[in-house]
């Protein structure tokens, strides 16, 4: 039996067997070097390439070195990366074993450099644009959620584009993130490994239709239902212009985000569904189409284009009495909410799924020979916006990172880093540490652009959004009481004083309630009645007296129109569109 197994008849004995054990590591110590060159690694040592990606000897001794081991190491990423997709250590042995069977790679694609289509290399077909991402993204590919866009550094002497901030609006299921996702992947946004991760993932859920608006789409509960519920943020750069892409939730109990989503944009997109009966139900009294576009012109949105999209469905299928049915039935209606069927509205058919003409025209549809969509929102003149006036950022969400961020566009002035201002209606002072544009940090921002801004002197349980950044020597109007004149739109019974209802004026959120109706104007002449009306029903405009619960941030329609117009809404409808005509000073 080993001596070492028993128990020691004294533990004098087992310190003595353990001594010599102990005198040998003395002697190490002794031995060590302390003085030896400390370690530094060397910077410009050649990177270490994993054995499966080095080439064969056979293809580094042709004479077209470089051209060659690109094209062997595309070779091997199309065959490595089905790894990630669950496959065994069989398959994977098995695919090390063919691929230096498979002849020079130049044989196959010429110039050894072509990328496949989009679908025909199986999931995980892999274009040739950057084979550093290849090799470095292989093993971090399953952990990524969201992709992170990405942004062409800009040139410090490049002139700054224009931003133009779009709201894709409709019904529920028209197709909006859709689009928005097409979009994103169509200008470079997203990456083709990544949106085949979400056709993966769709596909397990039975989902494979929805896998582009995953994109914009990030959260699981919007993922699972095929729903969006808060507006979904992306951007993307064409030659000119640089858009911010909102899309809204197209369903009635989330109309109040969807409402904030189209104050903050220049540009709103209808999208509207042309399968066979999707239409009807979308525009019937009931459905979002109708209020989306209403009250996207009441946020101010200038311009409308109307995309008729799934024109590749088999019940339409490219066809042009169908785009010219919903044209004929939406004009009337878009022209009584106030836009212009000549020069504010431009319709054009497309397919979300399928990508087409939202870059590049289509064979299937020769009647339409307008520009595709994105070629047409770069062609659209500049919107005028003067950078000279008084600083107004109303707030649209903040949170905790490092200090407060808050998040909202600039409506009029200019900011700087390291600026001043002051925070309404608490009339808190604060100061700008950081502003990033679209996520890229700048020094300055100019009206129409998308803000996150870092601010100091102020706690992020302090602001509420609704509440509007202003400068100090012209600070923004608050207050309780104000005449608006309104347009009554829906409402099944009459609308007396002391009725109650949500005001949604820029960003804010409030209950309010008409105290008096002053007068009612005639439609047609705009003449004002000389009595005080009782009651307003449908259809009907009057001048009435509001009063909010809290004091709120607004300005007259005729100073600011961004902060002057306003939705009343009760129930889960829009009753009621306004504007600002006068605000009531409070009585001490």
């Amino acid at each position: 039996m080993d001596s070492r197994d028993t128990a020691p008849d004294s533990w004098e004995l087992e310190e003595d067997a353990e001594a010599p054990a102990a005198a040998g590591l003395q002697t190490a110590f002794a031995n060590l070097n302390v003085n030896a060159r400390p370690f530094v690694p060397n910077v410009n040592a050649v990177e270490f390439v994993p054995t499966f990606f080095q080439s064969s000897p056979t293809e580094t001794t042709v004479s077209d070195g470089n051209a060659e081991i690109v094209a062997s190491m595309e070779v091997v990423a199309d065959t490595v990366a089905p790894m990630e997709n669950g496959g065994t250590e069989a398959d994977m042995t098995r695919e090390e074993d063919t691929w230096e069977q498979k002849g020079e790679p130049g044989e196959g694609e010429p110039g050894g450099g072509g990328g496949e289509v989009l679908g025909a290399g199986g999931p995980c077909g892999e274009g040739a644009d950057g084979i550093e991402d290849e090799t470095m993204m292989i093993m971090e590919e399953e952990e990524e959620e969201i992709p992170l866009p990405k942004v062409a550094p800009a040139q410090p002497d490049a002139p700054k584009k224009e931003h133009v901030n779009v709201v894709f609006i409709g019904h529920v299921d028209a197709g909006k993130s859709t689009i928005g996702g097409q979009i994103m992947y169509l200008t470079g946004m997203v990456e083709k490994r990544t949106l085949e991760k979400y056709e993966r993932e769709a596909k397990e859920k039975n989902r494979e239709t929805w896998y582009l608006s995953w994109a914009l789409d990030t959260n699981q509960e919007e993922r699972d239902k095929g729903k969006t519920v808060e507006v979904g943020r992306a951007y993307f750069e064409t030659e000119k212009k640089h858009f911010t892409i909102l899309d809204a939730p197209g369903h009635k109990s989330f109309v109040p985000n969807m409402i904030g989503g189209a104050s903050q944009a220049d540009l709103a997109v209808l999208v509207i569904s042309a399968r066979k009966g999707e239409f009807e139900t979308g525009f019937e009294k009931g459905g979002q189409t109708r209020e989306h576009a209403m009250l996207a012109k009441t946020a101010g949105v200038k311009h409308l284009i109307v995309l008729v999209n799934k024109m590749d469905d088999p019940t339409v299928n490219w066809s042009l009495d169908r785009y010219e049915e919903c044209k004929e039935k939406l004009v009337p209606f878009l022209k009584k909410v106030g836009f212009n069927p000549k020069k504010d509205i431009h319709f054009m058919p497309c397919s979300g799924l399928t990508g087409a003409n939202l870059k590049d025209p289509v064979p299937d549809c020769p009647w339409y020979t307008g520009l595709p969509f994105i070629s047409h929102l770069d062609s659209l003149p500049s919107f005028t916006r003067s950078s000279e006036g008084p600083i107004r950022l109303p707030i649209v969400d903040k949170y905790k990172d490092m200090g407060t961020v808050i998040l909202g566009k600039l409506e009029s002035g200019s900011i700087g880093k390291g600026q001043t201002l002051v925070m309404m209606p608490n009339r808190h002072t604060v100061e700008v540490l950081s502003l990033l544009s679209d996520e890229m940090e700048t020094d300055d921002a100019v009206p129409g652009e998308n803000l996150k801004l870092r601010l100091k002197g102020i706690e992020e349980e302090e602001i509420l959004p609704g509440f509007i950044l202003c400068n100090a020597e012209n600070l923004c109007h608050s207050g309780r009481t104000f005449d608006a004149q309104i347009v009554i739109i829906e409402h099944k019974s009459i609308i007396c004083p002391g009725y109650n209802a949500v005001l949604h004026i820029h960003t804010c959120i409030e209950e309010v309630q008409i105290t008096a109706l002053i007068c009612l104007v005639d439609k047609k002449s705009g003449e004002k009645s000389k009595t005080r009306p009782r009651f307003v029903k449908q259809d009907q405009v009057c001048i009435a007296r509001l009063r909010a619960a809290g004091t709120i941030c607004l300005e007259t329609f005729k100073d600011f129109p961004q902060m002057g117009r306003f939705t009343l809404r009760d129930e889960g409808k829009t009753i009621a569109i306004g504007k600002v005509l006068k605000l009531v000073p409070e009585k001490d």
